[in-house]
């Protein structure tokens, strides 16, 4: 192939605010790369917070309309009626088990016409998704229709939630790539025993723009510990707050920063207050990353709480942890998918069950007690494995891209 490669990657919503690792892959795939991407979204994003790295994407984001889709998927009716036929009844037959995901596929068919129209029309040579779920079916619907080869990327409750065409979307896929081994294990034990490539590219950071100073808790005085997650279920917010509340005389020196936004904020300064906890916890709502820099460079520790949602939402491996390992912060995370694979217990974290208040309470104490870790085994870590611009190389590799020609 000559000249750069034209990949359409496949969103289900932009700006997302809690998605900044596909910002980051996005430029540094055009960064290391000879290649042309298009940012395809499915959906309105209701986020009215923007990173400014995400700025650059708006201008030539693509969304189509839901009267541009009903009239592409009239066009391919008519154009390959046995094709878009037979996809609409694989979709039927592989989702009927869960009406609420069969719905929300359905919905998503005009939406994936209409890009596969921009597809042709951009002379895009492959799609990648974001996200096992919807954008991976858009991909799957576009190759369908226009015959282009697709790859997606699964991250956590796309593949754990629900696996409704999943045996489908890898069989067909050219390669996968997914942020863990656990997910490559996960993926191996429901993806229908395909031979289609899964590769661990995980989600990255630029070490470089992460100041490493290696620290531990204050002899005395209060104790400033960072969580960096939206306020949903599956992050466990409301078991750090009766952690807090029941640790014991050790733990209340802790100060609490919550950044992040979400629909539990309410519920969850009520429940503070109720704890009373009000003077020692803050919420700061969504912020930049430059600010979420500036605060992981000011705290004592960080701690990350998920759980595994009532929805059966869970995590896959949160950036969040990368950030605070890259900065040499004392880590507290839970025992749940690839966590482990980041948090070595004992060396750089500290590592609880999921859902046990006291069991984080304890490691807690031991970050509060300034108990020694080895943090440059972290940072480590994060510029072995989590580079994104190795991470970004690696994608457009995949892709076949070749690298850039630097001048």
């Amino acid at each position: 192939m000559s000249g750069p490669v034209r990949v359409g990657y496949l969103v289900s919503r932009f700006p997302a605010a809690s998605e900044t690792f596909v910002v980051r892959e996005l430029n540094e795939v055009v960064r290391e790369a000879d290649a042309e991407v298009t940012l395809m979204s499915l959906f309105p994003s209701s986020d009215e917070f923007l990173h400014p790295e995400a700025e650059r994407w708006l201008p030539g984001l693509l969304r189509p309309t839901l009267g541009e889709g009903l009239r592409a998927l009239g066009g391919w009716l008519l154009r390959r009626p046995l094709a878009t036929a037979g996809l609409i009844g694989r979709i039927v037959a592989d989702c009927v088990r869960s009406p609420r995901v069969l719905l929300r596929s359905l919905a998503t068919v005009p939406i994936a016409a209409a890009h596969a129209l921009n597809a042709e029309r951009l002379g895009l040579d492959r799609l990648h998704a974001h996200f096992a779920a919807y954008p991976t079916l858009a991909a799957w619907i576009c190759h369908r229709l226009c015959g282009l080869p697709y790859s997606f990327t699964a991250h956590a409750y796309d593949i754990f939630v629900d696996q409704s065409m999943l045996a489908t979307k890898v069989a067909e896929a050219e390669f996968v790539a997914t942020i863990s081994e656990y997910n490559v294990r996960f993926l191996a034990d429901h993806g229908g025993g395909s031979k289609t490539p899964v590769h661990v590219v995980h989600c990255g950071v630029d070490p470089d723009r992460y100041e490493f100073r290696p620290r531990s808790a204050p002899v005395t005085g209060e104790v400033d510990v960072l969580c960096v997650a939206s306020l949903q279920e599956k992050k466990g917010h409301a078991y750090l707050l009766e952690a807090l509340a029941g640790g014991g005389p050790e733990l209340e020196r802790v100060a609490l920063d919550l950044v992040g936004g979400g629909e539990l904020r309410e519920a969850l300064e009520r429940r503070a207050s109720e704890l009373g906890l009000a003077e020692r916890v803050r919420f700061h709502g969504a912020r930049s990353e430059v600010e979420v820099r500036a605060m992981l460079g000011n705290a004592d520790a960080f701690v990350l709480p998920s759980i595994i949602g009532s929805d059966g939402q869970m995590e896959g491996l949160p950036v969040a942890l990368i950030e605070a390992l890259a900065c040499g912060l004392p880590t507290v995370a839970t025992r749940m998918s690839g966590v482990p694979e980041l948090i070595e217990e004992g060396r750089t974290g500290w590592l609880a069950e999921p859902a046990d208040p006291g069991e984080l309470a304890a490691a807690l104490r031991r970050v509060v007690e300034a108990e020694p870790l080895q943090l440059d085994r972290g940072r480590e870590l994060v510029e072995r494995e989590f580079d994104v611009r190795r991470s970004g190389a690696r994608m457009a590799e995949l892709f076949g891209a070749p690298p850039r020609r630097r001048s």
